[in-house]
């Protein structure tokens, strides 16, 4: 069956670094456009950048423009995302995603930045 799975988060200060994964099984990674969402207590969860299929198309939330990037190894089955210049407004579940039949899921990781 279809698997997402998450690592990476952690707890960094202000102006630090975090690369998240995400390990996928079960479908045809080469043949989808993965994204990345989070969700931050009381918010709404949001969309944070996209990678085409073949990772020659990236998009990215005005709020993670030029400190965030996306990246795909097809080879793996696994995307990345790399997060720089960290902010506390950063700090959220952050989950990779997929659409096919219907929207996929991992089960999130926390990033939480703080002093």
């Amino acid at each position: 069956q279809v698997q997402l799975m998450e690592s990476g988060g952690g707890f960094v200060q202000p102006g630090g670094s975090l690369k998240l994964s995400c390990t996928t099984s079960g479908f045809t990674f080469i043949n989808y456009a993965m994204r990345w969402y989070r969700q931050a207590p009381g918010k709404e969860r949001e969309s944070v950048a996209f990678i085409g299929s073949h990772g020659e198309t990236t998009y990215y939330a005005d709020s993670v423009k030029g400190r965030f990037t996306i990246s795909r190894d097809n080879a793996k089955n696994t995307f990345y995302l790399e997060m720089n210049s960290l902010k506390v407004e950063d700090t959220a579940v952050y989950y990779c995603s997929f659409v096919s039949d219907r929207a996929y899921w991992g089960q999130g990781t926390q990033v939480t930045v703080s002093s």
